[in-house]
């Protein structure tokens, strides 16, 4: 179908058509016709913060492909669609509270933000309420979980699948010197068998073989990363959340749990018997280039993105998800994408209509390989690192959206539990944090004004 596609664009490109499709033609595969829906010609926005609303001029196969979909698109239901940034990325949570608070409904748009914005939206009725499409596969679960407030929708994402974030990376040069065979980290994740206690089974072998010049110090360190994104990185894989709905849907502190007190029980030890010491937060940057550290706790995009902080060591690497904690069955990650909503600007009828048209313009073009996303990570790392571990946590089923979110990023957030890990037992440490994690709840029900956050130091 690709090949057919493409020998018809190059001859029509070659008669000066602008089209490859015949009026009213629905191609193999495109999704069927949504009948009534009509712009009239209008110019439709599709705000993010990072496009600029051009085409490359030599396309690739693919590139052309999803072209020729939305031009169908934009040709069928007589519409322009501008998909281009509004302002920067801590901008379009302004703009959208500008555009709702001056009613301005002068432009058609559907207007995107980072989830670690979304909860002045959700809060202050900012989104419309968004009905259509959700059933057909198309959105991601788990970010519109996140946006719905009393069982009503207000926010989805641009296709179906998720950044993951967390994971463990590891060096394999490192493991070998332990007797450790890393491929077996691979097969305990495939047998739903990579657990926290297998996990130490490892960082035990490391922890034996530390010290190799016998001068009674550490040489080699089990594991290094962000101390926030290793206990991150515990309560959600055991299935806990800083945050949540109660039934009266209003969010409130969830943190005084088992499943939150073993994660940070656990994060202790690890914290005293595996962690390489840090003198500053982000030593973690240093230690891993060194080589002489087994395994790493970080987002994926630390490996991911070519001159991100895994691949500054010279030693090849691989990348499994988070073991699984005991009250947990699947693996997962704190996945972030962002969020794109309708403005509370429009009448019913327009916002149906702008939902409609996004929701096709997130499918997945039809005819493109569904592995492109795949392409560069080959040069990075092994090949089950990225289609055993990374391709399954992009799926929605292994995604998790960190409630914290709904009040902002984790360092106004939760920092009462991730900067005070040393300040008792998980149970004093969560009675110490539930007043400011109370109050931030009530800012967002709005049963408490809101107050400028205090300033605190960084993650430990």
């Amino acid at each position: 179908m690709k090949k057919i596609l493409a020998l018809l664009l190059a001859a029509m490109m070659l008669m000066g058509c602008c089209s490859v499709f015949a009026e009213g033609e629905v191609p193999e595969g495109y999704p069927a016709i949504i009948e009534g829906l009509d712009f009239g010609g209008a110019d439709v926005y599709i705000y993010d913060w990072w496009s600029d609303d051009t085409r490359v001029n030599d396309p690739s196969e693919d590139q052309q492909l999803q072209y020729d979909y939305q031009d169908w698109i934009m040709k069928t239901y007589n519409v322009k669609v501008h998909v281009t940034a509004l302002s920067d990325w801590a901008g379009n949570p302004t703009e959208l509270a500008n555009m709702v608070v001056n009613k301005d409904n002068s432009k058609l748009c559907i207007l995107g933000i980072s989830s670690g914005f979304a909860g002045g939206p959700l809060a202050n009725n900012l989104y419309m309420p968004w009905t259509y499409g959700l059933d057909l596969g198309v959105f991601n679960e788990a970010t519109v979980d996140f946006m719905t407030k009393d069982g009503v929708c207000y926010g989805v994402t641009m296709g179906p699948k998720v950044e993951p974030r967390q994971g463990v990376f590891f060096n394999k040069a490192v493991l070998e010197k332990a007797n450790i065979n890393w491929e077996e980290l691979y097969d305990l994740q495939a047998a739903n068998e990579w657990t926290w206690d297998k996990f130490e089974e490892y960082m035990d072998k490391v922890v034996v073989g530390s010290d190799t010049n016998n001068d009674g110090e550490p040489d080699i360190w089990a594991l290094t990363g962000n101390g926030d994104d290793v206990t991150i990185s515990l309560v959600v894989s055991n299935e806990a959340d800083f945050f949540g709905f109660n039934e009266e849907g209003k969010l409130v502190p969830t943190i005084d749990t088992d499943a939150m007190k073993e994660a940070l029980a656990r994060r202790q030890a690890w914290g005293e018997k595996y962690m390489r010491p840090n003198e500053a937060w982000d030593d973690y940057q240093r230690f891993w280039p060194e080589g002489n550290v087994a395994f790493f706790i970080g987002q994926s995009y630390e490996g991911f993105n070519g001159n991100s902080t895994i691949n500054q060591c010279a030693d090849d690497w691989g990348f499994v998800a988070l073991p699984m904690g005991p009250r947990s069955n699947r693996y997962t990650s704190c996945a972030d994408n962002n969020v794109y909503g309708i403005p509370a600007v429009y009448d019913e009828e327009t916002s149906l209509k702008l939902q409609q048209l996004f929701t096709l313009w997130a499918m997945p073009v039809p005819g493109t390989d569904e592995d492109s996303w795949a392409t560069n990570f080959y040069a990075l790392t092994d090949d089950r690192a990225i289609e055993e571990t990374y391709a399954m946590l992009r799926e929605g089923e292994h995604a998790t959206i960190m409630k914290y979110n709904l009040i902002g990023d984790r360092n106004s957030s939760i920092t009462e539990i991730t900067w005070h890990l040393g300040d008792g037992s998980p149970s004093e440490i969560i009675e110490a944090a539930l007043p400011a994690f109370q109050g931030r709840c009530d800012i967002f029900n709005g049963d408490a004004p809101a107050e400028a956050p205090a300033e605190e130091g960084a993650g430990e």
